[in-house]
């Protein structure tokens, strides 16, 4: 029996990754609203933010939170840190695993640009170095004078990031590299700004004096920006399941559309949580208005040019269909697929027999020919006059041989 160390591998790190997003994203969220909801408290003393009250699991919890503490205390500190590395260490391993390893079937796109497979994973690489690296770069120097500023070039550098991957990489690695690009910056926000400035006020804190108050202020502001970051990075790490959006020929818009929906629902409850219902409700309706946006943008691609005239064309005989699908298909959607890349049919689609085509008509037309997604990486090499043949076919509504049984 041949032991499948890819999907292994894929499905290992993936699992792993899942479950320290979940710790790293639960923590982030709890915090954030934690902050938006604390009371100060007069008595407080020096260096006290404030206060909640928390009701949970049949107990009552006392938080506050402050800016200097005792020495007293300072052994039995809880540090949340491994959450944040081991996400990105398990979501690094899963890039190379998944688009790396297979960089040229799933980052190349030659319709995109005529890459090498070293030349698409170093993009990916530099992608992720010098996305950190521009990001940082903005805040240290605008943060603190300008953040307004700072906010408006790092939403432009975005779009700019998200254009140029969908013009060098295959849509499908170009939101997922965006992702992994957002989660750099996120992972890289705790190493090397949140837990430096923790450390330096901790020792500060052991040595009976007070810290620098801008260091508090600088890891709140990057626990802050990774919270905003969470949702569109999300929706990018599943975007992979969903090919009207990364196999759309405006890719790179319906990313940035995206993008915005999950700022807008982020700001939204951020702002409920602080007691601006106004402004989150106008975050909320804007973030409403950007997906419905985006859903109509992707309801009605443009049909190709080989099948404007599909209805009013000669019938296209099955045997043709057929013929195209047992070439270009059934090598990985078969009951038993030759490919080495799937050894069971990915998503269960089989295109064995009439009856299958038949009962997968809208999903053929939705990946080879709305988005062209598939053939994956067009390792088959379908032609045009192929999704052409396709298209005519199931706009004359799919029809098999009389003696099928597909409904």
């Amino acid at each position: 029996m041949d032991f499948n160390i890819d999907s292994w591998l894929n499905l290992v790190i993936r699992w792993f990754h899942v479950m320290a997003g979940i710790l790293w994203i639960g923590t982030s969220f709890f915090f954030i609203w934690l902050d938006n909801v604390l009371q100060p408290e007069a008595e407080g003393g020096k260096g006290h933010v404030g206060k909640a009250w928390l009701f949970h699991g049949g107990g009552f919890y006392r938080v506050d939170k402050a800016i200097v503490a005792p020495a007293s205390i300072l052994d039995s500190l809880h540090w949340f840190k491994w959450e944040a590395y081991l996400t990105w260490l398990s979501g690094f391993a899963l890039l190379i695993v998944v688009y790396w390893w297979r960089a040229d079937l799933y980052m190349i796109d030659p319709a995109v640009a005529p890459l090498s497979a070293t030349q698409a994973i170093g993009i990916g690489l530099a992608t992720l170095v010098i996305g950190w690296l521009a990001y940082d770069g903005v805040w240290r120097a605008l943060g603190e004078r300008a953040p307004k500023l700072a906010l408006g070039i790092s939403l432009v550098l975005y779009v700019a990031a998200a254009y140029a991957l969908t013009h060098l990489l295959s849509g499908r690695a170009a939101f997922m590299m965006s992702g992994a690009m957002l989660g750099t910056i996120m992972a890289a926000n705790v190493a090397m700004v949140i837990m430096p400035n923790q450390r330096k006020m901790y020792a500060a804190a052991t040595a009976g004096g007070e810290a620098d108050p801008r260091l508090s202020y600088q890891a709140k502001r990057r626990s802050t920006h990774n919270n905003y970051l969470t949702l569109p990075v999300i929706f990018m790490m599943i975007s992979n399941h969903f090919s009207m959006t990364w196999g759309h020929a405006m890719n790179w818009l319906i990313l940035v559309g995206m993008f915005g929906v999950g700022i807008g629902v982020d700001h939204f409850l951020n702002s409920r949580d602080k007691g601006s219902k106004g402004i989150g409700y106008v975050a909320l309706a804007a973030a409403f208005a950007a997906l419905i946006a985006v859903m109509a943008f992707t309801a009605a691609p443009a049909p190709p040019a080989s099948a404007a005239n599909a209805r009013a064309s000669a019938p296209v005989a099955f045997a043709s269909v057929q013929a195209i699908i047992a070439t270009r298909c059934v090598e990985c959607h078969s009951a038993h697929p030759t490919s080495k890349l799937f050894p069971i049919a990915p998503n269960g689609m089989k295109f064995d027999t009439p009856d299958e085509i038949k009962l997968a008509a809208a999903k053929i037309k939705l990946m080879a020919i709305d988005t062209q997604a598939m053939p994956l990486g067009n390792l088959t090499q379908m032609t045009e006059q192929e999704r052409g043949t396709l298209a005519a076919w199931l706009a004359q509504g799919a029809p098999v041989p009389d003696g099928s049984t597909a409904r």
